[in-house]
């Protein structure tokens, strides 16, 4: 048996689980925890308690979904009526709904993207699941050096990253890619990765780091006119001396 068949097999089972308790949201339910990794799935159809656990959050979910949609559309294009903090919370109970054991990875992943793009994603559930998807297969594919947010990263692996990410920055500041591709380099390879394959999410994050080089050069531009000035001062007293 493939894995597609295996699956429309799981999802017949969870079907006939669901229909009895949710007869009207039974689809839709199903499809939730389908998303589920495979021996979480199989051990929720086995298990009651997870199975109700498990509808519970897939349902608080849907309801905040619509709680937030509601509210967007009321707020209409006004991108600061929601702060961050806020927009947070809400991504992160709708990820965990997806028990994926990685919830606050993905949520900070999804979170670099910017604001307007955060909100179509707590309002349009099928737009989440595909994001959560990439954010996961993303990480899936990290070694376990990688996935560690320490600095053992391989180095190898690290000047691919910068090859690819100084070609795309390059596009966006031909001026300062080189600063800005050491910044984002930063990041831990799972979000790089992110970035790499996320056009908004990249903008973003060039965006701040052009701000940090701003507010850099802003603030050092003093002491440089200030050393300028002392220096010329010096030149102009040894002349007359």
């Amino acid at each position: 048996m493939d894995d597609e068949e295996q699956l429309e097999m799981l999802g017949e089972q969870l079907y006939g689980l669901i229909y009895p308790r949710h007869a009207d949201m039974a689809g839709k339910l199903t499809g939730m925890l389908l998303e589920l990794p495979g021996p979480i799935l199989a051990q929720t159809l086995q298990d009651e308690a997870m199975l109700t656990e498990a509808l519970d959050k897939a349902l608080s979910a849907l309801k905040l979904s619509k709680e937030t949609s509601s509210e967007l559309e009321s707020q209409g294009e006004d991108e600061g009526s929601a702060s961050s903090d806020s927009l947070g919370e809400q991504l992160y109970k709708l990820v965990d709904v997806y028990n994926t054991g990685l919830t606050e990875k993905i949520t900070g992943m999804l979170l670099e993207q910017k604001k307007v793009e955060v909100q179509k994603l707590l309002s349009d559930p099928g737009l989440l699941e595909e994001r959560v998807n990439i954010a996961l297969k993303t990480l899936e594919e990290q070694s376990p050096e990688e996935t560690d947010v320490s600095d053992s990263s391989d180095p190898d692996d690290t000047d691919r990253l910068g090859e690819k990410l100084f070609a795309v920055v390059q596009q966006i500041d031909a001026v300062k890619c080189a600063d800005i591709t050491g910044m984002l380099l930063e990041m831990d390879h799972g979000t790089l990765r992110q970035v790499l394959s996320d056009r908004d999410m990249l903008e973003v994050a060039v965006q701040r780091a052009q701000a940090a080089l701003l507010e850099h050069d802003t603030h050092t531009l003093p002491d440089r006119q200030d050393a300028s000035l002392s220096a010329g001062t010096q030149s102009a007293e040894s002349t007359q001396t």
